[in-house]
């Protein structure tokens, strides 16, 4: 032990921690990029490649993680390490750091492995000193270049590294130029900027309470110190954070020589794409500016000029630029963002990497890569994030236009949506009608809601998370939502909300980001997603190689459509509880909960009573009683069924015309009863007019079916356990309906799913009611079609007894939305106040109701579905819950052998794109098969 822990101790004293390039020879390449940073690993790929880099060296991305360990003190070594690549780099520059004739001028910045654009920290022109500054203009007869670059220096140190606010520098100029009666920085003379740089001192020393450094190798030390300590800066974190970049070292520093874009006007400098990074079409795309400095391009003190008008300005200088990028994106075989510089004539690159680009022009530059024999297939998928193709199918908002945020919560359904504040279905569906926009707001919404839901551009709630009712069925609906949103205070008596000091009115104007989560104040302009023939090549590619096959969650045949449009290979979850809030079925619904319990304990004690053989007088007697009291809630309850049942045939017709040829799975009805009834005495009072009972009875019976915990209570197959007639009737609707479809020539595949079960007994009572009644159905019919009969694996005594369930159900489906909330113990619409909290704190790497906590509820899975199969060795397995749209879960589904996964229709392209990447990942693609 001890002699392995000295050789690693050596190892780590003798470990490079410096790399430098210059002279067309590096110490490194482009596939170091994990420990020399993007930037770092591109200065160094480029250098051999010839390319015109000024020389420099990068200190490793681990020496940064080291930094820290150390309590923010550099590593052993280092020091001497910088001052060997400063002594090389004074060499290859024949120049002198802090030497007033012959100055070495370096600039520092940052660098991770994975691209953070403006995330951290750059300082440029380090080495200017009140020296320096004399003999530099003694040596180039340049004073104006000399000191425009002395006090950028000391704005940037000073502000960068130090701590002393841009702004304070910014007064200095503005009222420079103010007495010089110009507009632009680069009108000032060399005077004027003398001046300028004099008091940039005295800014300095008031604010950091020492004189600014006038040693270059102290200015070096602090600047690294500034890079690093950048790495986590709040801007960096949080990037990092929205980003989901994770397991990173830290930031690479790279140090390197000073080229100048402002020495006058044979200077310039530039940013450049390969290809136009909005739209992916190929040509070439930048801005630049004569007599200036890299900053100044974005800055936006003076316009910068289109690249194009570069080959006016100097055919060479943008041959042989234009040269250099379709070079580089050759070698890479990839879109390039690349940053120049041009000094007295003379071209340099100070910078390659991957550009950023939109989701258009992602799928297009793909889609282009391929063609041009650049890419192949694989590389053409993986170029491709399922983030971007969700941005690629909803609405967003116009981009560079200020957002007046008055609140942020969970981006719980992704796009863009602008419209008046509604803060009732009732109204939202009147409003529609009149041609509004509409943003649908609630405290949290309910079923009830549904109508409400379907007019509004978006959703806003103050309480739920992202699997919440109104996140899931905002969804599948394709619609805009922002849950959870705690600040909200909304009061529905006076139609209107407060958030901090302002106050919303039913009709005042709201946009919701639903993909960052914002609320905004007033109307914002959106921008619809265009689709192009790239976007169906692209995702045929997906499709060869992806194993899993992807479904949909779909209630309605418009749902299905959109979803098959969208390349669902069937349903994998419709649910048929929001069916029963359409139009008038609601009313049949409300008298079936009234008559239930009686219709129910007197069927049972009649069922009793006549199982007992021959009855003797007084039997006979009791049964005739029992009949008598039966009449009426019998009436009523086969009679709510009875309205219902053509209902509900008539959806499932819908759903399998449009799904002709694909399995269709349906749940059996699922949520607590005491959801399809009215909460407020108001809309009791209705009810009970409606039904012509008294309004005690309605408040009686809502009373009555109140659970502590709803979401574990009466439910699921426990409803249809209490009543077997309601799983009969929807079963009956399922078959007549597949059968009617069947006759039309259409080839229909319906799966019956039976919710929440944690027993196999549970499973084996509720499929004898349903087979029997398909046994009626197939006779009363003279025909029969095909079914299968499976369950959801939600609880987590289903995932521990799958061998056992599996002997009944012929398909499991994973209710994973379930299984997290009972497997984690959170409730699931409660949990959101705090999981943001977890992941910050590193308890959960993210949000288990988001993407499947594959260590644990993921081992339930996993232990569910090899159990299962051990029973039934053919047994077909998927998953529906909001997992089934996480491109992580998808991974994972793949990983275990599921045959599908299902998931809104809007996500549809996002899952075959995850399967397909989860595919290549794991080097097993093949041609997808429809499962």
């Amino acid at each position: 032990m001890a002699k392995n822990k000295k050789k690693k101790d050596k190892k780590a004293k003798t470990a490079q921690r410096v790399y430098f390039f210059g002279n067309g020879k590096a110490q490194g390449k482009a596939g170091m990029k994990e420990l020399l940073g993007g930037k770092g690993a591109n200065l160094a790929e480029m250098t051999n490649l010839g390319v015109p880099v000024p020389p420099g060296f990068t200190i490793t991305t681990e020496t940064c993680a080291d930094y820290y360990t150390s309590g923010g003190k550099w590593p052993k070594h280092l020091k001497e390490e910088v001052a060997q690549n400063i002594a090389k780099l004074e060499k290859a520059m024949d120049a002198e750091f802090g030497n007033p004739n012959k100055p070495l001028l370096v600039s520092v910045r940052s660098g991770a492995a994975v691209s953070m654009p403006g995330m951290m920290d750059t300082v440029l022109n380090l080495g200017l000193n009140d020296a320096v500054c004399e003999g530099l203009i003694a040596r180039t007869g340049n004073a104006r270049w000399v000191y425009d670059s002395f006090r950028r220096f000391i704005d940037m140190f000073g502000d960068v590294v130090m701590g002393c606010d841009h702004e304070h520098f910014e007064h200095v100029i503005d009222a420079a130029k103010k007495k010089a009666g110009v507009r632009l920085d680069n009108e000032l003379n060399a005077d004027q900027l003398k001046a300028v740089c004099a008091e940039y001192e005295k800014v300095y020393k008031k604010h950091v309470g020492e004189p600014f450094p006038q040693n270059p190798r102290v200015q070096l030390e602090y600047s690294i110190n500034a890079v690093f300590g950048s790495w986590n800066s709040a801007r960096a974190i949080k990037y990092r954070q929205l980003n989901e970049i994770k397991g990173l070292l830290g930031t690479a520093v790279n140090v390197q020589a000073m080229v100048f874009g402002n020495m006058g006007d044979d200077c310039g400098t530039g940013v450049c794409f390969t290809r136009n990074p909005s739209t992916g079409t190929k040509e070439f795309y930048g801005e630049y500016l004569i007599n200036a400095q890299g900053e100044d391009v974005v800055a936006g003190i003076r316009t910068p000029e289109p690249m194009i008008n570069l080959k006016a300005y100097s055919g060479r200088l943008y041959k042989e630029l234009t040269g250099l990028m379709t070079y580089l994106e050759k070698h890479y075989k990839e879109m390039q963002d690349i940053e120049f510089t041009i000094q007295q004539g003379k071209l340099y690159i100070l910078q390659t990497r991957t550009g950023k680009r939109t989701a258009t022009a992602a799928v297009k530059i793909a889609v282009d890569m391929l063609k041009e024999k650049l890419i192949d297939k694989k590389i053409a998928i993986s170029r491709v994030t399922p983030a971007q193709l969700d941005q690629l199918l909803h609405p967003s908002f116009k981009s560079g236009v200020k957002r007046d945020v008055i609140a942020k919560g969970l981006p719980a359904s992704p796009g863009a949506a602008v419209g008046q504040v509604a803060y009732d279905a009732e109204t939202a569906e009147k409003w529609k009608e009149e041609g509004k926009k509409i943003i649908l707001v609630r405290i949290e919404t309910s079923p009830e809601d549904i109508g409400g839901m379907a007019a509004a551009q978006g959703v806003l709630t103050a309480r739920g998370g992202m699997t919440s009712h109104a996140a899931v069925v905002a969804r599948g609906m394709g619609c805009c939502c922002v849950a959870g949103v705690g600040a909200l205070e909304i009061d529905y008596a006076k139609k209107q909300m407060k958030v901090g000091a302002l106050t919303i009115k039913e009709g005042d104007w709201l946009s919701l980001d639903g993909t960052s989560g914002e609320v905004i104040n007033g109307r914002l302009e959106t921008v619809d997603p265009e689709m192009s023939g790239d976007f169906g090549k692209f995702m045929s590619w997906c499709d060869e190689v992806r194993i899993l096959g992807v479904r949909t969650n779909a209630d309605t045949p418009e749902d299905a459509e959109r979803a098959r449009n969208f390349g669902a290979q069937g349903i994998g979850l419709c649910r048929t509880e929001h069916m029963f809030f359409e139009g008038e079925r609601i009313w049949a619904v409300r008298q079936m909960i009234l008559a239930a319990d009686d219709y129910q304990k007197l069927s049972d004690q009649i069922d009793a009573l006549t199982g007992q053989g021959e009855l003797d007088a007084k039997g006979q007697k009791e049964l005739a009683k029992l009949q008598k009291a039966f009449a009426d809630p019998k009436a009523k309850f086969e009679g709510a069924l009875a309205t219902l049942l053509p209902y509900q045939r008539d959806d499932f017709v819908g759903i399998f015309t449009a799904m002709a040829g694909l399995p269709v799975t349906i749940r059996l009805l699922d949520p607590p009863l005491h959801e399809f009834l009215p909460q407020d005495a108001k809309s009791q009072a209705e009810m009970a007019r409606r039904l012509g009972v008294t309004p005690s009875k309605v408040k009686t019976k809502v009373e009555e079916l109140h659970e502590f915990n709803p979401m574990l209570g009466h439910r699921g197959c426990r409803l249809t356990i209490t009543y077997p007639a309601l799983a009969r009737m929807q079963t009956r609707a399922i078959i007549e309906a597949a059968l009617q479809v069947t006759a039309k020539g259409k080839k229909v595949h319906p799966e019956i799913m039976i919710p929440l079960v944690g027993t196999v007994r549970e499973l084996d009572f509720v499929k004898a009611h349903v087979e029997a009644e398909i046994a009626a159905v197939f006779k009363e019919k003279g025909k029969k079609v095909g079914y299968m009969i499976g369950t959801m694996i939600e609880v987590p005594r289903a995932a521990v007894t799958a061998d056992q369930i599996a002997r009944s159900a012929e398909f499991f489906s994973f209710g994973t939305n379930d299984l997290t909330q009972m497997g984690c113990g959170f409730s699931r619409d409660d949990a959101g106040k705090f999981l943001a909290d977890y992941v910050k704190k590193g308890i959960f790497d993210a949000d288990p109701f988001q993407s499947l906590d594959t260590e644990g509820v993921g081992r339930l899975v996993e232990l569910g579905i090899t159990l299962g199969r051990k029973t039934r060795q053919n047994l077909k397995v998927g998953i529906c819950g909001e997992h089934g749209g996480d491109p992580a879960s998808i991974a994972f589904c793949h990983k275990v052998g599921m045959n599908y996964v299902s998931c809104s229709p809007f996500r549809v392209p996002i899952a075959r794109l995850a399967a397909a990447r989860a595919a290549l990942a794991e080097g097993k693609a093949k041609k997808a098969k429809k499962k």
